[in-house]
């Protein structure tokens, strides 16, 4: 019974991605000032900088990133301006939403899920919108998306139907009951916006995070610390250094975070002390998992 369920889910799903035509057009009028001053702290946050765009490359702000290196072949976050013939500049609200909620590009196409939708489908409409309203005060660029440049068979959009079955579960993130109201913004900013176990967590066989013992690190590329107590220099963070941490990218022994997580701090630096605070106290509260043993380096072959 369960297999039959199984293939109807995937044949609605094929189904579904076929029935939309295409973009229905950005409005006309232009979007509200306060909407989009709180989309530009999202975008902050959520670091969209760091993806889409090159900076290493000095290349257009969000107009495309770099190769994100996978052991699925390499993935390029597009151009996501409000360019008409090169970004997202034909989107409506109602087709960033169906992006950011359920996966799915301006035609339907199913997104591959390095472009963490299985975390944004838990914002809040409100937030979507913001989000949405500040990439159309962006600076617009002409620069073209690069193609995926994806292994067989993942190279094959459709298959995409069998991971989102497996995986995928659209909606926003529902409060957690006897909690605070404060861990439970930490868990909504932590999980959806900032999307912390997309780097954080293992992954398994199919790229689909380990749930199981999230936020407990990644072995793989791109490699992520384990952030639960399992790693005792975690867990002898209090909340003030974790806090601190967030705001400055200062490490309670002095030192300050580089590489990735300083272009992470460069986002959570915008947003208000509660929220970081809030943040702070989810990510203390997670449970201790004990790390991934690191993969063997290859062994360096002699000279002849």
């Amino acid at each position: 019974m369960k297999i039959r369920l199984t293939a109807a889910a995937v044949l609605s799903a094929l189904l579904c991605a076929s029935c939309v035509s295409g973009p229905s057009g950005a409005p006309s009028t232009p979007p509200d000032a306060a909407s989009a001053a709180r989309g530009a702290v999202l975008a902050a946050a959520g670091d969209c900088r760091g993806c889409h765009t090159d900076t290493k490359a000095k290349g257009p702000e969000l107009a495309g990133g770099a190769a994100i290196k996978t052991g699925f072949g390499n993935f390029y976050a597009p151009n996501i301006t409000f360019d008409k013939d090169h970004g997202i500049g034909t989107w409506s609200e109602a087709d960033f939403a169906r992006a950011m909620r359920h996966g799915k590009g301006a035609h339907g196409e199913y997104l591959y899920p390095a472009f963490p939708y299985p975390s944004f489908t838990g914002m809040t409409d409100g937030d979507i919108g913001d989000l949405y309203a500040y990439l159309r005060t962006a600076p617009t660029s002409a620069q073209p998306s690069k193609a995926q440049d994806v292994k067989f068979p993942f190279s094959v959009r459709p298959l995409m139907a069998f991971w989102r079955v497996l995986f995928f579960r659209s909606g926003a993130l529902a409060p957690v009951a006897g909690q605070s109201a404060e861990w439970n913004r930490g868990r909504y900013l932590s999980e959806t916006v900032v999307h912390c176990q997309e780097c954080h967590s293992p992954r398994n066989l199919l790229g689909a995070i380990d749930k199981a013992n999230g936020y407990s690190g990644n072995v793989d590329e791109p490699k992520a610390p384990n952030i639960t107590p399992g790693n005792k220099t975690v867990a002898a963070y209090t909340v003030d250094n974790l806090v601190d941490l967030l705001d400055t990218g200062m490490t309670p022994d002095g030192d300050y975070m580089g590489g990735e997580m300083a272009t992470v701090v460069e986002g959570t630096t915008k947003l208000s002390a509660a929220d970081r605070h809030a943040i702070a106290v989810y990510v203390k509260s997670l449970p201790a998992r004990a790390s991934k043993p690191a993969k063997p380096k290859a062994p360096v072959k002699a000279a002849s």
